[in-house]
């Protein structure tokens, strides 16, 4: 007795199986072809090809490190203020944006959020992080005058997008069913919330808010150039003034700023993940 092909393994079927497999493999060569076309583009117009270019570069960063080195510390003791304002600044609007960025986040998620609103609030992300923070610095500087807070209000409002689009992401990728399922049993929101959502979603908001405060600690410190406080003043002063040795002892001094940041970050993951 002969037994007949199944439809799943007919000659038709196969055929159709092969042939979509090499259309996507054929559109998958398309795009990454695209791809290299306008990285290669990318790199040609911003003249990183020209070698010749290239050919003063190293003697010269060799002779402006000579120049700065031993680093000088010798007038650490004004350094202080400015640098606490630097840290302060950092965390101010890394708090903010931060606490701005959830309600955000989740309206613009689209899992999470209502229909209408979320283009709305997805264009008011985009709209403040396409702003760079220098820009939002002037605004605020001249809005509120010199000193920290308007280095605070510009990094709150670029973090805020950086942190809202983010959020809406992590978000989007939790597993929705656990928390049905919670619900179908007569849990509340706040329940689902707190046993389902909040641990998928804790590591990667934490992870991606600590990593925009180490960021936001070097951008208060081009902050400072413009007026919003910080140790950028004297950073870009001892370059003007060919204060090379100082500048590196600048540079060093966020260096380890930088790296305490890291420290406390890594703390801070190890505190808040071992509760979820």
């Amino acid at each position: 007795m002969s037994l007949s092909a199944s439809p799943a393994t007919s000659p038709d079927a196969l055929a159709v199986v092969l042939a979509d497999g090499r259309r996507k493999a054929l559109q998958g060569y398309g795009v990454t072809a695209l791809v290299l076309v306008v990285i290669v583009a990318a790199f040609s117009y911003a003249d990183a090809f020209n070698v010749r270019r290239y050919l003063d570069a190293v003697p010269t960063i060799l002779t402006l490190l000579g120049d700065s080195l031993p680093p000088d510390f010798n007038r650490w003791q004004s350094w202080g203020t400015p640098l606490a304002e630097t840290l302060a600044t950092s965390i101010c609007g890394t708090v903010l944006a931060a606490a701005a960025a959830a309600p955000l986040g989740a309206l613009a998620a689209s899992n999470t959020g209502f229909g209408p609103v979320i283009p709305v609030v997805r264009l008011v992300l985009n709209a403040l992080r396409s702003i760079p923070d220098l820009v939002w610095g002037v605004l605020f500087v001249a809005a509120v005058g010199f000193g920290p807070l308007p280095g605070v209000l510009a990094l709150a409002c670029h973090s805020a997008g950086m942190l809202g689009k983010f959020y809406a992401e992590i978000i989007e990728h939790i597993d929705l069913a656990p928390g049905e399922a919670m619900r179908s049993h007569g849990m509340s929101r706040l329940a689902v919330l707190r046993f389902c959502v909040l641990p998928q979603i804790l590591p990667r908001v934490i992870d991606v808010t600590l990593y925009r405060w180490e960021h936001n600690v070097r951008a208060a410190t081009v902050l400072g150039i413009i007026g919003a406080g910080g140790i950028g003043l004297q950073l870009i002063t001892a370059f003007h003034l060919f204060e090379y040795r100082e500048a590196m002892a600048l540079i060093l001094v966020l260096l380890g700023l930088v790296t305490g940041i890291n420290l406390v970050g890594d703390w801070l993951r190890g505190r808040f993940l071992a509760r979820t």
